[in-house]
């Protein structure tokens, strides 16, 4: 009956422990929440959703969608240039933030994820290193 009690206390131990744990993405979320509020709400806006004419949103934007490489390029290097999101063109320069490529790999996934947008697919420090200028 010991080792019984003994096998159950360790079993109910080790579950605790390992559902208590975060996900890789949820992690670089939390973390890319914190960037995203010092680096980019600005222009972006609280919720994601920009100021009409001047700063895309990025809540609901297909943009993120359909070009995930462009967005990091974006984030990594700066913006300039005429994009279209949801049919809306914005031709406003986005200076490059400074950020370092897990930072960057972090604030995508937070966006990526926030706001209406849905990509579980995570974006790694690897990733965003494989994007070139």
């Amino acid at each position: 009956m010991k080792l019984f009690s003994i096998l159950f206390c360790g079993v109910l131990f080790t579950s605790s422990y390992i559902s208590g744990q975060e996900d890789p993405l949820t992690k670089s979320m939390d973390r890319g929440k914190i960037i995203y509020k010092e680096s980019c709400i600005t222009c972006h806006m609280g919720k994601g959703e920009g100021v009409p004419g001047a700063f895309p949103p990025l809540a609901k934007a297909d943009y993120l969608i359909k070009m995930p490489e462009k967005a990091i390029h974006a984030v990594k290097y700066g913006l300039n240039g005429k994009i279209t999101v949801n049919g809306v063109e914005y031709n406003t320069m986005m200076p490059n933030p400074g950020l370092s490529n897990d930072e960057i790999a972090d604030v995508i996934n937070y966006i990526q994820n926030s706001w209406g947008n849905s990509n579980k697919k995570i974006v790694t420090e690897k990733m965003v290193e494989a994007i070139k200028k």
